[in-house]
């Protein structure tokens, strides 16, 4: 494919989640990272230039700080935005809201993260859920980590014609590693005010058929979020059978105590041991071997890392906007190809 035919991505906000978006683009064969813009002038882009991304300021009065600090700047995010087909706008809560007026003014597509409402895109994306309702969208919001999880999960099991529904608790890590030394909890636990909490009403923007219920805990520990979910199946099955349903999506990774991945940060070392990018855990990581039905009751548990899962759903979602593939199962296979999503279960042996 010529770079000419790519599609042309940029990255607004290169922080947790935009440099893992823009090192996703850069491993498409059939994207083009555009360039990436932001306001900082520190370490954080300083890693952009190393990799001889493209730099701009998201903002007129940061580029000549940004100048000052050493960065050769191509220019600010209005000229990027004019050498893009999808802007995909990773900056911090309420802030994309406020760019959106910026992106329809110039009639981009653009894809916003999570942390903004549904209504902003009137559309929320999971790539295995509604990939199709996405085509030829000018926009769409990559829902959040956990949200992803539920729908992911949640999706293979009514996919196999066996959820009724479902009630979960989430174990939500207290921040992002690289900034526990701002904030945080430390010796105590603080549960989300309401129930059910944002996560349930969030995965129904993407599926409303979902029945389905969240509790929240906010706990003292950053490396990624722990579910416990029980679930009313829509008849009796066994334990095989539903592992096959969860096995049927490729974003689920089926892992087992038994091989010693007892706990999260076991898990993240593992990512880290397959030379996945800052340790990614793109998968829901669901424990086999604790997984246990009851009739038509399932419980099982899983690692959620917010720092990873929406990217492949970011990569996926571009794709869809642009009308570049019409088949979910091509793009998310092209996209896992990319990713290597897939390398947990063939290193156990269970591919």
């Amino acid at each position: 494919m010529t770079e000419r035919s790519r599609i042309r991505v940029g990255v607004n906000g290169y922080g947790v989640i935009g440099k893992r978006v823009a090192d996703a683009v850069a491993a498409q064969d059939d994207m083009v990272l555009s360039g990436v813009a932001d306001i900082t002038a520190d370490w954080r882009l300083k890693m952009a230039a190393r990799k001889d991304y493209a730099l701009y300021a998201s903002t007129e009065d940061r580029a000549a700080p940004m100048r000052e600090a050493g960065f050769d700047l191509n220019g600010t995010l209005d000229d990027l935005l004019g050498a893009v087909d999808v802007i995909v706008d990773c900056t911090p809560k309420k802030v994309a809201a406020k760019n959106v007026e910026i992106y329809r003014q110039k009639d981009l597509r653009f894809i916003l993260q999570g942390g903004e409402k549904h209504e902003v895109t009137g559309h929320s994306f999971v790539a295995e859920a509604n990939y199709e309702s996405a085509i030829d969208r000018k926009c769409t919001r990559v829902v959040s980590c956990n949200t992803t999880s539920t729908v992911r999960t949640l999706t293979a099991l009514k996919r196999a014609g066996l959820l009724r529904r479902a009630r979960g608790t989430l174990l939500r890590r207290a921040t992002d590693p690289w900034e526990s030394h701002l904030g945080g909890i430390m010796n105590t636990l603080v549960p989300e005010p309401e129930i059910p909490s944002h996560q349930g009403p969030d995965a129904q923007s993407v599926d409303p058929e979902l029945d389905v219920v969240t509790m929240a805990v906010k706990v003292p520990e950053t490396l990624a979020h722990l579910h416990y979910w029980s679930v009313q199946l829509t008849r009796e099955a066994s334990k095989a059978e539903l592992l096959d349903a969860f096995r049927a999506s490729s974003r689920i990774a089926l892992i087992e105590i038994g091989d010693g991945l007892s706990a999260i940060n076991a898990v993240k070392e593992m990512m880290a041991d397959l030379g996945r990018p800052h340790d990614n855990l793109y998968e829901v990581a669901l424990w086999a071997d604790m997984l246990m039905v009851q009739g038509d009751e399932l419980f099982y548990a899983y690692i959620v890392d917010n720092q990873a899962i929406v990217i492949p759903e970011t990569i996926d979602a571009i794709r869809a906007l642009t009308g570049r593939e019409h088949d979910a199962a091509r793009s998310i296979a092209a996209t896992n190809r990319a990713l290597g999503i897939g390398m947990v279960a063939d290193s156990l042996g269970r591919g």
